[in-house]
């Protein structure tokens, strides 16, 4: 996906970031709304498709984690999350409530940028011609490589952009550990807390493949090498 092609919506209380993000954006191809606080923002939401949503985690009101987790459960629109909290604890927390990356304030605009852009490159494009499918079979579950969508059974499975970017890796290279510090990507930086960020991921990923997440027979870690997928 294109900076031309996606269409942003930054939620932040601040008015002069508000600002500043958006015309920063604006001039690097994007298409962008703001929203002032989550109450507009799912104003914003019900009426308009968003290719990704930048939101601030200290908002009056109902903050950033609790919204991501709320729109989480029914969308899978890539969510950044910024924050002047710079403990590794809070940071988690926004991973687990569904997020897709997190940057900490103050930050540079162009690590925004350049996050934004890594982001919209995982997310799945619309292929003019259809192509062959290709199926990754882990037990009941499938996953569509080319489509970035999994299924249990005729259900769908929700993952976020992250976790489509993670079973791609996988699937790239089947039965062959990754370490963790590969699979941060990037959106998630290899030093000790972004790995640790990389562990939440696999969590997820395992509570949606797994039919015991805690004893995992597809998505296995593997002792002082990182993680392996071992599809049927």
């Amino acid at each position: 996906m294109s900076a031309n092609d996606a269409h942003l919506l930054i939620v932040d209380d601040d008015e002069r970031i508000r600002g500043l993000l958006q015309k920063f954006l604006m001039r690097n191809g994007y298409l962008v709304s703001v929203a002032r606080d989550a109450a507009q923002a799912r104003r914003l939401l019900a009426g308009l498709e968003f290719d990704m949503i930048v939101l601030d985690v200290m908002m009056p009101g109902e903050d950033g984690v609790s919204l991501t987790r709320d729109l989480r459960q029914r969308m899978t629109t890539p969510i950044m999350l910024l924050t002047a909290r710079g403990e590794t604890g809070n940071r988690i927390e926004g991973l687990e409530a569904g997020a897709d990356d997190y940057l900490a304030k103050p930050f540079e605009p162009k690590e925004l940028l350049l996050r934004i852009n890594a982001i919209l490159r995982r997310v799945p494009m619309v292929q003019p011609v259809e192509p062959v499918r290709q199926v990754l079979h882990l037990g009941p579950v499938r996953f569509d490589l080319d489509r970035g969508e999994m299924w249990r059974g005729d259900a769908p499975v929700r993952l976020t952009a992250t976790e489509v970017q993670l079973m791609r890796t996988f699937a790239a290279e089947p039965g062959v550990a990754i370490a963790r510090g590969r699979l941060a990507g990037d959106g998630l930086r290899a030093d000790p807390a972004q790995e640790r960020a990389v562990d939440v991921q696999i969590t997820r990923l395992r509570r949606k493949i797994e039919d015991d997440p805690k004893t995992p027979r597809y998505l296995q870690t593997v002792r002082g090498e990182g993680y392996m997928l071992q599809p049927d």
